[in-house]
């Protein structure tokens, strides 16, 4: 693309030059893989039988190979409200199959675990976790080797990322990304946090938080939040996994019906043996990795990503670093101003333009690759286009080339903040994330004293104390992969965001995760290394001075820590099946290379 930021060139050559040789064992494995699998042929009568015994009427057309079959990986379950339409899809999606000689199959479900319900508790120790578990349970069903195409069902926040890294394992087959739309808009979220933080003060009883929770989180559908799990949905955009403006239709509505049908159309032909090849190997390349990160910089989406998006690269072969999101934060402007960064929900930023706007802002702008092979037919192109319904047929329009509300949507040229706001802070306390694009510019600098903590709880204990009401970096360490599966700090926004309320510099420094959610207080999050691995936060002591800047990425301790012992960490507890992660626990990566034990072990 002649117009191509040359920053955003730059780090992509530097991503390719480090992943050549990753990235050329990969594409060796997938080619081997689709000379190997690319049939059914090569299964005994014995395993095909298996294969299709309860097919119905599906039977004959998948013995015979008389066209594709379809492989769906879904991560259904009715008490996650963003995955309950899916019940109903596959029963649809073999009737889509068929009308274009194709057929389908559920090859495996996966699991779907919702961070709002376990969050500050100890099933979110299970959270991070529940990626690769995801990746895995993907592969399972793909090995079967039944399959020309994968069908991927799965919206939240490790969900996506679990799918993807699964399915690039077998990515010399096609794969489309099919969501199922936001919930409808609650309460404001401006309401909410007000209710969340009376609550933390006691103002409020617990009646009257739920009472707000169920006007917010209230019928099936995504959370409306920009948090992870719609990062995730712009994100297959960007990546070209999506059929075009599908992210945030909402569920249970003629165009999400048609827009479903349409992917198991295209993906009947873009098989290996279809009018029109596009494995998923070839989709998710370099520019891709690169698409996807300008799409969450410049749409302020989620931190959590910080780590997914370098897992998700190295299931493909790429080699992605901090240092790549934070060249790129650097030249790619804040153009969407989504809760928590405004006030906006997604469906408010859906009707001001959306994600077609975003990428059609990037791609004029030459801030995003248009040059990439998508499943849809015209490239990223397309996807700076919007479905809609022309007498009952799904059609696609141009997007409107001005933004239907400037407090949400915003051109390149007129941008909300001049950077993407993912920061890279580090120093002699590691590397870590610092989302400048919720905070205040004039909070982007704090130095102050430390108050340590080994868990949240303790946090909560001593801001309802009376013990945090001043001038505070508060540091939560021991949090990390390798302590205890890196749950998301979440509950901490409400007391620290009280605290800044009251006047007191107020910021979070810690090896945990927070999310999408993380709201207005400044934090230096995912430090790495991690306390337990040998981090400088074992070393600190409370009253230690600190300085935290996204100005100038500094994340260092003013205090001298020569000569100290390391904290110890307590001890993994049993219960709500943790102990069956411990081998998670133990052989993870680091956060910045995704946080994954399963990825380190395999050598990718």
């Amino acid at each position: 693309m002649s117009n191509l930021n040359p920053e955003v060139a730059r780090v992509t050559e530097r991503i390719a030059a480090k992943s050549r040789d990753s990235r050329a064992r990969y594409l060796d494995l997938m080619a081997r893989e689709g000379d190997k699998h690319g049939s059914r042929d090569f299964l005994s009568c014995s395993n095909l039988a298996h294969g299709f015994a309860a097919a119905l009427e599906d039977k004959d057309s998948i013995a015979t190979g008389r066209g594709p079959n379809i492989g769906i990986v879904t991560a259904y379950n009715d008490m996650l409200s963003a995955h309950q339409p899916y019940g109903r899809y596959p029963e649809q999606m073999k009737l889509y199959a068929r009308e274009v000689g194709a057929t389908a199959q559920v090859a495996g479900g996966v699991p779907a675990m919702c961070d709002g319900v376990t969050q500050g508790f100890d099933g979110m120790e299970l959270s991070l976790f529940s990626r690769d578990t995801i990746a895995m349970s993907t592969a399972v069903a793909m090995s079967h080797a039944m399959f020309d195409g994968m069908a991927l069902l799965g919206i939240c926040d490790k969900i996506v990322p679990g799918l993807m890294i699964g399915a690039l394992r077998f990515g010399h087959l096609p794969a489309v990304f099919i969501p199922s739309g936001p919930m409808p808009s609650g309460i404001s979220n401006k309401e909410k946090q007000k209710t969340r933080q009376l609550y933390a003060e006691g103002k409020v009883g617990r009646a009257e938080l739920l009472a707000s929770e169920s006007a917010s989180y209230h019928s099936p559908g995504t959370c409306t939040f920009y948090g992870t799990a719609n990062s995730n949905q712009m994100m297959m955009e960007l990546m070209g996994l999506h059929m075009p403006g599908a992210a945030f239709v909402p569920p249970n509505t003629p165009l999400r019906q048609a827009l479903t049908r349409a992917a198991v159309h295209r993906l009947a032909q873009i098989g290996r043996n279809g009018p029109d090849p596009r494995p998923m190997a070839q989709v998710v390349d370099e520019k891709a990795i690169v698409n996807a990160c300008v799409g969450l910089l410049a749409t302020g989406g989620s931190t959590n990503h910080a780590i997914h998006l370098p897992a998700m690269a190295r299931a493909a072969g790429i080699q992605l670093d901090w240092e790549d999101l934070d060249e790129l934060s650097a030249v790619v402007p804040l153009i969407a101003h989504v809760y928590p960064n405004g006030a906006a929900d997604v469906n408010h930023f859906h009707a001001a333009g959306g994600i077609g706007y975003v990428i059609g802002e990037l791609l004029g702008a030459g801030l995003a690759h248009a040059d990439v092979l998508t499943v849809a037919e015209g490239g990223m192109g397309d996807y700076a286009r919007e479905p809609w319904l022309e007498s009952e047929a799904l059609a696609w329009r141009d997007t409107p080339k001005t933004s239907g509300d400037a407090s949400i949507l915003r051109p390149v040229s007129d941008p909300f903040l001049a950077d993407g706001g993912m920061r890279l802070v580090q120093g002699n306390l590691g590397r870590g994330t610092f989302k400048t694009s919720a905070v205040d510019p004039a909070r982007w600098t704090i130095e102050a004293p430390v108050r340590v903590f080994d868990t949240q709880e303790g946090v909560t204990e001593a801001f309802k104390a009376g013990e945090l009401d001043r001038d505070v970096i508060v540091v939560v360490r021991f949090q990390g992969p390798r302590a205890n599966g890196m749950p998301e700090l979440h509950k901490l926004t409400p007391p620290l965001g009280v605290l800044q309320d009251r006047g007191h510099k107020v910021a979070l420094v810690t090896d945990g995760r927070m999310s999408g959610a993380s709201g207005k207080v400044p934090a230096a999050i995912h430090i790495t290394p991690e306390a337990l691995n040998g981090g400088a936060l074992a070393l600190l002591q409370d009253g230690d001075l600190v300085r935290l800047s996204a100005e100038d990425g500094t994340l260092e301790v003013l205090s001298d820590l020569s000569g100290r012992t390391p904290a110890q960490c307590h001890e993994a507890t049993a219960g709500m099946g943790r102990e069956l992660f411990a081998v998670f626990r133990h052989m993870a990566g680091g956060a910045e290379q995704g946080g994954s034990a399963m990825l380190e072990l395999a050598g990718l």
